[in-house]
């Protein structure tokens, strides 16, 4: 007899991101900037004396204290993992039990769902406001009614730039009984961020990448942080060896790094100003066509007639951006790559 895939996954496919070499990519959301020389050399010689034969720190001990130095946390509450994808999967594993209902919001990043899934939670979605907001109120009864365990979303949010405040997220998190995970992979770029009260709650877990304003996407790294119950729990039930000694290293130079970063960070958000400004006097001229929103990340999102065909007139043009249906997510790139895809783009919209 053959043998038979279960039905979780027998419809599944790979995750499919765009392929091919194009000169400009604004895809991602990956930072445009690359690791100084200085850094590179530093890099290079901390792998040339690499112990190869040796398993890497199960803790990631340098990695998680150079995290919590940076962002003055305290580095018992740091968790390491490749990349957030990996923590959202040990997390949803380890949280949520066979038939556990978990609640996600539409749209948001789409592997949310995807974990979940895997584990066989139910899967319960709010849809967000047609302004693509978040009516907490509205939120809070959805949890309470269906017994959520689990809330996980993006804040800011991938792919919609919006952002949701302290405020409203504190609520949230005081007016359920569900394990709030927070992902703040794009709060770098905003000013809202629940980093530094992950203590003073026994429902909140925040996770943090160095795929975007560190300019690490390559290295995959990322972190959690929560009180010593729910990190105790996580380094528990994660790989011993989940973080290679090499991306440790390279984790912990970078972050040793502040200046540099909080330089890139500047440059990235002045990038994405130039880019949000320019789509706004776009739409001035188009209102009919397109809708720009506001945006607390390194990218733009815009709601606009004739997507696909714009998207596939860009590519043409050698510049690769993300194409979601009526919408068009656009990384900020360097200066010349947002003035490139301006132009090409003002002459494909009309």
């Amino acid at each position: 007899m053959a043998y038979q895939l279960n039905e979780k996954i027998r419809d599944l496919r790979p995750y499919d991101p765009i392929t091919g070499s194009y000169p400009i990519r604004l895809d991602a959301n990956e930072s445009f900037l690359p690791i100084p020389n200085r850094i590179a050399l530093k890099i290079m010689e901390s792998a040339a004396f690499t112990a190869y034969n040796r398993y890497p720190d199960p803790m990631a001990s340098e990695l998680c204290e150079s995290f919590a130095e940076f962002y003055q946390v305290n580095p018992a509450h740091v968790t390491a993992g490749n990349g957030s994808d990996e923590l959202i999967s040990v997390i949803c594993g380890a949280f949520l039990m066979k038939g556990d209902a978990m609640l996600t919001v539409s749209p948001d990043f789409s592997m949310y769902r995807f974990y979940a899934s895997i584990v066989e939670a139910k899967s319960i979605v709010y849809a967000k406001n047609p302004d693509l907001t978040i009516d907490v109120d509205k939120v809070i009864e959805l949890v309470n009614a269906n017994d959520v365990k689990l809330i996980l979303f993006s804040n800011p949010c991938n792919p919609t730039s919006l952002g949701l405040s302290k405020e409203e997220v504190r609520r949230l998190i005081t007016s359920v009984k569900a394990l709030v995970v927070l992902d703040e992979a794009y709060m770098d770029f905003w000013d809202q961020s629940l980093l530094g009260e992950v203590e003073q709650y026994d429902n909140l877990m925040i996770l943090r990448t160095c795929s975007k304003a560190f300019g690490m996407a390559a290295i995959r790294l990322g972190f959690a942080v929560a009180n010593p119950t729910l990190t105790n729990a996580l380094k528990a039930v994660k790989s011993p060896y989940n973080v290679n000694l090499l991306t440790q290293k390279i984790g912990s130079l970078i972050l040793k790094e502040p200046d540099l970063v909080h330089s890139g960070i500047d440059s990235i958000v002045a990038s994405r100003n130039m880019l949000y400004s320019e789509m706004v006097r776009i739409e001035k001229d188009n209102s009919e066509k397109m809708h720009v929103y506001p945006t607390a990340t390194n990218f733009v999102f815009l709601q606009i007639a004739q997507a696909e065909e714009i998207f596939l007139a860009l590519l043409k043009s050698g510049i690769a951006v993300r194409f979601m249906g009526d919408f068009l997510r656009v990384t900020a790139g360097t200066m010349e790559e947002n003035k490139e895809f301006i132009k090409v783009f003002e002459t494909v919209i009309q």
